[in-house]
């Protein structure tokens, strides 16, 4: 379980405070329309949290060459005062500063292919330009954020939205053209995955037509990436999915090239 004080790296005390007061000791307690809570919520979030961590650290010791980190809830919705979007604190965020701020990297890039747009890790992540985030995301969809303009207080958010619709080939163009040269220029030492997986085109919550074989490719760019720029190191996370055979088989698809690159 995460101590308090990894979730202090990007949400403000009185954040963590308003989620730990909101806890059920029985029954289940909605904070928004999406995110309800019950009894063990807290201690699954700090797992997920801990989870994250953990991965850093271990890849950083190089003890592994890569990790996944299989967690509910997700994290790329909560905001740094606001959960929603089933998300309490924000994942990724927390393993980006524990690797600036704990490990002493000085770059670090986080690339969410999620069909809806990381709007949480975008709002922890705004001021900071040790980080690049890139985002690609069906627009329009929840949560209403992701626009091209988007650019973050240093020019450190790309955000690549596309139609409904859209396939794995339009994907794959944007990630050419506008996020994998991003990624080359600005040569991250750890490379972070949100990877949700509802992009899918099964997935009933959106209107992507991704398939299986798209996210074996995104996954193979960033492990090349990885290599030539960061030691090999990547830390994924689970994000979205909600067909649950498309989200097994793609999750599985992507955790066997992290296995295959992983040394």
């Amino acid at each position: 379980m995460a101590e308090r004080s990894e979730l202090l790296r990007t949400h403000p005390e009185a954040h963590v405070a308003a989620v730990e007061a909101a806890i059920p000791s029985e029954g289940s307690v909605a904070l928004d329309a999406d995110t309800h809570v019950m009894a063990g919520s807290l201690t699954a979030a700090l797992r997920g949290v801990g989870a994250v961590v953990a991965a850093v650290d271990a890849v950083m010791a190089g003890e592994v060459g890569n990790a996944f980190c299989a967690i509910r809830p997700p994290g790329h919705h909560a905001e740094k005062a606001t959960p929603m979007g089933f998300c309490l604190f924000g994942n990724v965020s927390i393993a980006a500063k524990r690797a600036l701020d704990h490990h002493g990297l000085e770059r670090v890039a986080i690339v969410d292919f999620d069909v809806h747009h990381g709007n949480g890790t975008q709002d922890l992540l705004w001021d900071e330009e040790r980080v690049l985030f890139c985002s690609t995301h069906q627009m329009p969809l929840y949560p209403g954020s992701g626009e091209a303009r988007e650019t973050g207080a240093h020019g450190n958010i790309i955000n690549a939205p596309l139609p409904p619709g859209a396939n794995g080939a339009a994907f794959r163009k944007v990630m050419e053209q506008q996020i994998l040269p991003a990624l080359e220029e600005f040569q991250p030492e750890l490379v972070l995955i949100s990877a949700g997986f509802d992009a899918h085109r099964d997935d009933p919550l959106a209107q992507l037509e991704f398939g299986i074989e798209d996210f074996v490719w995104v996954t193979e760019k960033l492990c090349d990436l990885a290599e030539r720029q960061a030691g090999g190191r990547v830390v994924s996370t689970l994000e979205g999915g909600y067909d649950l055979e498309a989200l097994a088989a793609s999750t599985a698809a992507h955790v066997k090239v992290l296995m295959e690159r992983s040394g």
